[in-house]
This record gives structure tokens, sequence and C-alpha cells, in this order.
């Protein structure tokens, strides 16, 4: 039995409450005033400092296994611990091989599993590739549900040759088959025809960025719309960069659509402006917009249009694959899972454009329903796993990339100053992450895997 003391805790939206909190086997099981619980032999005084529901970033990219000079599922858990995540959802199309049936589900929990810091969700995917024998596919996505899948991944536009993208058509049949299982489908939304017809021109950055605007990602919110509208399943749109994109969601909620959508820090904090300073390290799919874009994301976020925020944490390996000589071969991906919490915190809390209450919304218990893992995660509460995060928000911090804990360090935030910093992470009542000592007292292999539990109500 473990017992915290003067922990101030989230209340009501955006004010909090000191409350003492018991921990027993993992999960919690009692809240109350100060000095109300009883002593037992571990007891902790955490003297005011914020606690907030361990966060639940459900998109990362850890490379592992097959791509592991950019990732590994030992260094991407290590970082999500020292940012406070206490629950990562791993991508599907990102792994040799992809995972897409029951064997290579069963491959990866066997290679991840023993290197997990924090616990974990897997994504399952479905790509063209694939879909050239309806029974076997339909076979596969059966398998992935039942082996506890928290969603379904599809791509209408990808540079993966493992990962093939799918057609209008093809997206419609997928939505249909998830329907039936209950399963969400999450879609990169980016429109693959408008795409192809614009001039790379020169292979520089601007010449680069034209080829995909924010018309691209609109194209593809209609796509996804009509998918939605025709099959009666939940589609999310993952990583969503454009306020146009955004506006055709939000259109589709109010027609009663079952159409969610997630957002990243780094769509909140840069816009095109920012390639002239920053270059392929700014680089991702989609890439960030203007300005406008950047505003309408943040009015999504707090008005409740944009569900979640993830990371798309995807490291390239630095600095061969970020400086190709050619911005268009360069990678595209941004490691990012360490600095959620503390972005949200200082640039969204702090700031004022969100209260902390839509902070515990978008980053703890809306991305743990999503996963189905709700009833386990994201919240601090009785009966729910103890995962927790012990937050100094008084405290001012400057960005470097030397101090990250992903395999690959370099960051778009390099030099940037946070108004909060993570002292420590808890999992399922055992700590994970100290700041004092830079350490994980956990070690690999405390985490594990996080299946989900029933048919999705999103």
């Amino acid at each position: 039995m473990q017992l915290f003391r003067n922990a101030r805790l989230p209340w009501d939206q955006d004010s909090t409450r000191l409350r003492d909190f018991m921990v027993h086997q993992g999960r919690f099981q009692a809240f109350d005033e100060p000095g109300a619980l009883s002593s037992v032999e571990e007891e902790r005084d955490l003297e005011g400092a914020l606690v907030l529901p361990g966060v639940v970033d459900a998109h990362v990219h850890f490379d592992d296994p097959g791509y592991t000079w950019r990732e590994t599922f030992a260094s991407g858990t290590r970082a999500a611990a020292a940012g406070g995540v206490t629950c990562v959802a791993d991508m599907p199309c990102t792994s040799v091989p992809p995972v897409v049936n029951r064997d290579t589900l069963r491959a990866k929990l066997t290679e991840i599993a023993p290197k997990a810091h924090v616990d974990f969700a897997l994504w399952g995917g479905v790509c063209a590739n694939r879909m050239l024998d309806d029974e076997t596919w339909r076979r596969d996505l059966q398998e992935l549900c039942q082996g506890g899948v928290a969603a379904l991944k599809v791509y209408l536009l990808s540079g993966m040759a493992s990962f093939q993208a799918l057609e209008q058509s093809q997206l419609c049949e997928v939505a249909r088959a998830c329907a039936r299982q209950g399963l969400p489908l999450g879609v990169h939304a980016e429109d693959s025809a408008f795409v192809a017809a614009q001039d790379e021109g020169a292979g520089d950055w601007a010449s680069w960025w034209k080829t995909r605007p924010g018309e691209a990602e609109r194209l593809a919110a209609l796509t996804v719309m009509q998918a939605a509208s025709t099959s009666g399943a939940h589609l999310h749109v993952v990583h969503v960069g454009s306020g146009a994109a955004l506006a055709v969601l939000e259109e589709a909620r109010r027609q009663g659509l079952r159409i969610s959508a997630e957002t990243c820090p780094h769509y909140l904090a840069f816009t095109r402006e920012d390639f002239g300073r920053l270059g392929s390290m700014l680089k991702t799919l989609p890439p960030v917009k203007e300005a406008t874009d950047r505003e309408a994301l943040w009015q999504g976020l707090a008005s409740g249009g944009i569900a979640f925020l993830t990371t798309d944490h995807a490291a390239g390996e630095w600095p061969r694959e970020k400086h190709t000589g050619l911005f268009a071969t360069d990678y595209g991906g941004i490691p990012g899972v360490e600095l959620l919490l503390p972005f949200l915190l200082t640039h969204g809390v702090q700031a004022g454009r969100i209260t902390l209450g839509q902070l515990v919304e978008v980053l703890c218990k809306a991305p743990a329903r999503f996963l189905g893992v709700g009833d386990r995660k994201g919240a601090l509460a009785p009966g729910m796993d103890a995962d927790f995060v012990v937050v100094e928000d008084a405290s001012t911090w400057t960005v470097s990339a030397h101090d990250l804990h992903c395999l690959n360090r370099y960051t778009p935030w390099e030099g940037e100053r946070m108004g909060a910093r993570v002292l420590e992470t808890w999992v399922r009542g055992r700590r994970v992450f100290t700041f004092a000592d830079d350490a994980f007292p956990a070690g690999p292999g405390w985490g594990r895997y996080t299946r989900r539990h029933g048919r999705d109500h999103g």
C-alpha cells in the first residue's frame, strides 16, 4: 500500500485542490482531503507538486523491429517516461514486417515487450498490398481485432512500398469491415491525385512545400467524410495540419457522422515561415501550414473539434537522413514524445489558450477512450491504473536535444523555453522516471501490452 500526501490535483476546469491519494496493487484506491487517509508502510509527501494523469500518446512510430537505427522501443519508451507519457500507441507501418495480421502482431509483441519502459497499445494496419485477395485481408483484420489492437491505420497517400495507399473504394470497404468489428479507423488524409499533379520544382523546401498544401488535406477530408457516411464506421483523421480540412471534419460531425481528429504540437507551434531557419528538421507529413491554420487548430483543440493531441513521434537518423542534399529526399519526421506535456502546459495552459481541465481531456482521457483503454488509463480515479506524472509547473528551462532520451536527438524546439518540467513518472504504481537523477528505476520490461477493451463507441 502506497500513500501520497499533498498532491495538487486538477479540479473543475482551471483550478487545483490539495489531496492525498492511495495506491494498492498498481491501482488508485482512494482520494481524500489531506490527512484523512490512514498511514501505511510506504508514504511520500509530494509537497504541493502538481499531479496529472499519465499522458497517453496515441500516435508514435518507434520503428521496432526493422528500423532501429531511427528509434528502438527501449529508447522511445524511455523518452516517453521522461516526458510524463505512461502509455503510447505504436503505428503498424514503420516495422518490418508491418503489423497487418496475427503473425506480424505476435512478432512485434515478442520483440518490443521486453524493451518497454511504459505501457503500450498497438495499431494494426490495412494497406493496398494486402487487399489483392479479399478473403485474406478481411481475415487479417478480424485476427488483429482479436489480438487486441487499439485501432486500424490506412493511408490515402503513402511513400512506403511496404504499406501502400488505398483508393477511395478500398477505404470504404475497410471502413465497413471496421464498423462490423467495432474498431476505429485512422486515416492519413492527403489526396494522392492532387499531390501527384503538383510541380515538384527545384527540390528546395519551398518547392516541396507547395506540392502538399492545405487543399490536399481538405480534399482527403471530404473522402473520409464520404467513407464515414456510407459505412457507419468511426473514422479518425490523424495529424491534421490544415484549418480547411478541420472545417470539413467539424461539418461532418455536425451532420452526425462518427468522425474525430487529432493534431500535433508542431502544427500548433510552427508555420511555413519556419522552414527558412529550421529546414528539414521541421519536415514531416503533412507539412506545417500557415499562421491561419495554426490558429484554427488551436481553436479546434479548445472547442473540442480536435479530439486529442498526439506527437506522431518519428525520428530519422540524425544527421544523415535529414541532410541528404535534396529536401525532397530528406526524411520526414519529428521526434516529440518527450516534449508533449511540457509544450501543452507552456503554450496551452500557461498561455491561456486552454484550461488545465482541457489539457487533461486532450492528453489523457480522450486518447485513452479512443484506444479502448479508458476503463484503465487517462484519469485520476479509484480503480484506474495508478499512472500519474509529478510536474513542477513553475519551472522554466531551455530545450536542448542533447538532454532528450530518444535515439536520434534533434528537435525543432532547440533553444525554446518551456514553463513546466516533469519530475517523476509512475506507471501502475511504480516509478519509471525521476528527473533528479535522470533515472528509469523500473527498467525495460515493466511496460506491458494494453489491449483494447470492447467495441468502439467514439
